[in-house]
């Protein structure tokens, strides 16, 4: 989107006039792929991504795969190599000379201008089996796009006054062009007398190659009913005059003022100012009859297009591509670089094609940049193309076979919310009802042991449009039950392995592969928040979330897990863990869930976490204060009582802030005493935090300085994208820092890119900060003390104390291993052993770590670590690598190599 927009409209856009909002796009987790008639399937993100290679226009452009939307219009899919890494193309290329298909322009709500929607809203109203947004447009005006449009044949809004910006059309007989077009029109009174038009259906803007400093100043503007506002425009550079034409005859006459009325159906309103609204006093008068003729003009040819002859038009930016090469850009693209998502036009050589482009940037796409985005169209076959409005704006919907609406191709930065705009370039189906050609499964891929997967069955005809299966009786059946159950139409994970799931109707079936992993997939298992109360009665929410090698996000029933329990007996069930009874003198409880072997743990203290509350601002005694690093930005932090709502009467951090007269990376920070900052004593593994947000889209971050003076920084949101209060949760685990820590700042980070689409004024609010330490969980059974051990001795030093031990430490490929039972004899803590498995469990303190003999990999307080040395069996005792195991368990290590002495200090 874009655009300031204020008096007479002096408004910088890439270095001319176009201001530009741009965002970054995330992608979602799967994508359906499938070809023509048969079986589609649903596949991970990362197969597209690792698929087998289709086709490669370039080494840089790889086609992953493509799946038919409907006839006519078929989804494809790309990896493009760019300079800062792979980027995920998604291009619909539509048919043209297909008589079931047509492009045309979705706008707004109900079909007019000033009434901003969602791409998918657009589609959904309209039918739209598949879209992506549209035009640039003055996101601070009423809702209007800058170029020109043309829909269902009729000339909505005409191209504006500005150098280098072209248009993307389609004839009535299917023939594209992508060009520069002009506007040319006059209105003729009855007397005979004539005045040029200016344009239809125009916000306010600064013209770019008639000298003027206002689009309206002396003109005359047509207003229809696609103009749905009262207001035409908000911003003027003299008062109007307003003439209402209805059935060629004026029927009111507003001198000097608007007319107070939305346009009517029958008519439209001509909206004149200074030379313009003199020829209207002289010449239209109430029952004067009038005449308007106007048509387009290109820029390159010269010749001349009547709009009724369009089947669409759309605006957008410069041209990418001309003669199937890159080519220069026709406008200053300056507010639009650097590697952003995209959206494109584009049609074929033979004009058959036309296609329909939008690149993603998320954790898997890092976005293009407009040079590498030419790369890409000319790679995939683009002869003649250009830009249309991208960043934050990129948002593509397609129809899945069998689905009767379009849904989003892939998630924007938000998630699943789409920005409003005020033109979208949707793809219709005009095909009769056809007849059953096939049908799809939809669902789980994955599936997690215990997980249940939820599975649709679709049909869709010989055009690919969906066709009712309503009336038809599905049965499904799993090719390994031992592996994916079916029961009742339920289908579950049974344990790991990979099944076909069927579903079949008479002489009609579809299959799809169904994967339930294993431990071995698995890089983290989280049961909750981690901690609890070791209190008879106590009751902990353990919701279970999985993290998959590959990046996926998956919940599970705490059911699914076996679970164990350490210093007291409990259950858990429906996600809660309740703490029956709790052995006696024990201060540190274990509740450890197991998947296939892989553990959650939740540490249960007698004493509770030790930080909660450690900073709700009720009574603050050190100074806080606002700063930023850009010249320009103002603000203010300060500990105020909120006033109403969640947290009333509470103390909270307020800290807003204005960026409006700052440029470059912004940054709004509240600084919590002076530069010293607030003393974090114990390490933490997260970081709880009650904000109140703005939604103004900036990004909100903490600092922290460690012991050794490193800073790190935690991001608490990427996107504030809420309104009001809300809890966020952060991960520490990986700063790797020294302790005690202090926290510095919270803030608010305003980005330098597509700055445009991110408020510069706000104000948000903290409270209740606590940090979850469960290092510190159950200290009070901890020793403290030294110990030391000789290599190849079997005795062990406590504390000045000599005790015998039955396995001597050793060394082997320069590693040193103990028998690690003798160690947390010395320091406190226990160890378990799982002959099965191989697998030794050790546990101290708010540290539980699973080491399994031969192996380099280790599950560390429920995450999978990876280690240089693994556990050994030796003369029947588990000796285990002493610096990874006492380094963990919190003990400092020092090896005298003269002697072969190992001293460890708790």
């Amino acid at each position: 989107m874009f655009l300031s927009n204020r008096k007479h409209s002096k408004v910088k856009v890439d270095g001319k006039g176009i201001a530009k909002r741009w965002a970054v796009l995330t992608l979602a987790g799967v994508l359906w792929v499938g070809p023509v008639a048969g079986t589609g399937v649903l596949i991970p993100l990362n197969n597209w991504i690792s698929a087998p290679i289709a086709s490669a226009a370039s080494g840089s452009t790889v086609k992953l795969g493509e799946e038919i939307i409907t006839s006519g219009a078929t989804l494809l899919k790309y990896r493009f190599k760019g300079s800062k890494g792979t980027a995920l193309a998604d291009i619909i290329r539509v048919d043209l000379q297909n008589p079931y298909v047509k492009l045309d322009v979705m706008t707004g709500k109900n079909g007019q201008f000033t009434t901003r929607q969602s791409t998918g809203g657009m589609a959904k109203e309209t039918g739209a089996v598949a879209g992506v947004n549209g035009d640039y447009f003055n996101t601070s005006s009423e809702g209007a796009p800058i170029g020109g449009q043309v829909s269902k044949g009729v000339l909505m809004s005409t191209p504006s006054d500005l150098t280098g910006m072209y248009a993307f059309a389609v004839t009535k007989d299917g023939s594209p062009m992508v060009e520069q077009f002009t506007f040319e029109g006059t209105v003729k009174a009855g007397d005979g007398s004539s005045f040029s038009l200016a344009g239809m259906n125009k916000a306010s803007y600064s013209p770019e190659t008639s000298g003027s400093s206002y689009s309206h100043s002396n003109a005359m503007y047509i207003y229809t009913s696609a103009w749905k506002a009262i207001e035409r425009p908000k911003n003027s550079s003299t008062t109007p005059t307003e003439i209402l034409v209805q059935n060629g005859v004026v029927t009111q006459v507003s001198e000097n003022a608007t007319l107070n009325m939305t346009v009517p159906q029958d008519g439209y309103i001509l909206r004149t100012h200074g030379k313009a609204a003199e020829y209207a006093k002289a010449h239209l008068t109430v029952g004067q009859t009038v005449e308007t003729n106007y048509h387009l003009r290109v820029k390159s040819t010269g010749s001349e297009v009547d709009p009724s002859n369009l089947q669409m038009m759309i605006g957008g930016h410069t041209i990418l591509v001309n003669d199937g090469q890159k080519t220069s850009f026709s406008r200053s693209t300056t507010s639009i670089g650097g590697t952003r998502a995209r959206t494109a036009l584009g049609y074929s050589r033979d004009k058959r094609y036309a296609y329909v482009i939008a690149v993603e940037k998320n954790g898997n796409s890092v976005g293009v940049s407009l040079s590498e985005l030419q790369t890409l169209m000319k790679d995939i076959g683009v002869w003649k193309g250009m830009n249309l409005d991208g960043g934050g704006s990129t948002t593509m919907v397609t129809r899945d076979l069998g689905d009767t609406t379009a849904g989003l191709t892939f998630n924007t930065e938000y998630g699943t919310e789409q920005r409003s705009i005020v033109n979208g370039v949707g793809v219709y189906t005009t095909a009769p009802k056809g007849t059953l050609k096939g049908f799809t499964i939809k669902g789980n891929k994955t599936l997690l042991i215990g997980q249940t997967g939820s599975y649709s069955f679709k049909g869709y005809d010989n055009y690919y449009n969906p066709f009712d299966t309503s009336k038809v009786q599905v049965t499904w059946k799993s090719s390994n039950p031992a592996i994916v159950s079916v029961s009742g139409g339920v289908v579950k994970g049974a344990k790991p392995g990979t099944a076909t799931l069927t579903a079949s109707s008479g002489s009609a079936s579809a299959t799809t592969k169904v994967t339930v992993l294993g431990a071995d997939e698995i890089s983290s298992l989280t049961a909750g928040s981690g901690t609890g109360s070791l209190t008879a009665g106590a009751k902990i929410a353990v919701p279970i979330t999985a993290k998959t090698k590959d990046g996926q996000s998956v919940s599970i029933t705490s059911d699914a897990l076996k679970w164990e329990f350490i210093g007291f007996k409990g259950s858990v069930k429906d996600n809660q863990l309740t703490v029956n009874t709790v052995d006696a003198g024990v201060k540190t409880g274990y509740a450890i869930g197991r998947y296939d072997g892989f553990s959650a743990v939740v540490f249960l203290s007698a004493g509770g976490v030790s930080t909660n509350n450690w900073e709700n601002f009720e009574n603050v005694s050190y100074p806080v204060d606002f700063t930023s690093n850009a010249e320009g930005v103002t603000g203010t932090a300060a500990v105020v009582v909120q006033g109403d709502g969640d947290h009333a009467n509470s103390k909270v951090l307020e800290l807003s802030y204005d960026m409006t007269n700052g440029s470059g990376k912004m940054y709004a920070y509240a600084q919590l005493n002076g530069t010293s900052g607030k003393t974090l004593e114990q390490a933490a593994t997260s970081i709880s935090i009650d904000v109140k947000g703005d939604k103004s889209l900036n990004w909100l971050r903490a600092e922290l300085e460690d012991a050794q003076g490193k800073t790190a920084y935690i991001d608490l949101a990427k996107v504030i994208d809420w309104n009001g209060w809300k809890t966020i949760n952060a991960d520490m685990s990986s700063l790797n820092i020294s302790y005690p820590a202090k926290l510095k700042r919270l803030y608010v980070v305003n980005v330098a890119e597509g700055q445009d689409e991110r408020a510069k004024t706000g104000k948000v609010a903290f409270d209740n900060i606590s940090f979850n330490t469960p290092g510190t969980v159950g200290t009070e059974g901890l020793k403290k003390g030294t110990a030391q051990m000789t290599i190849g001795q079997k005795l062990m030093t406590v504390n000045g104390t000599p005790t015998t031990i039955d396995a001597a430490p050793m060394t082997r490929n320069g590693s040193t291993y103990v028998p690690i039972k003798y160690v947390l004899d010395a320091f406190g803590g226990q160890a378990k052993w799982n002959a099965g498995d191989q697998r030794i469990t050790i546990m101290r303190g708010g540290v539980l770590m699973d080491l399994t003999v031969g192996k380099k990999e280790l599950i560390l307080n429920g995450k999978r670590k990876s280690s240089e040395v693994a556990p050994i069996v030796l003369g029947g005792r588990t000796l285990v690598p002493l610096r990874l195991v006492s380094e963990q368990l919190g003990m400092t290590v020092k090896w005298e190599q003269e002697t072969k002495t190992i001293t460890l200090q708790s």
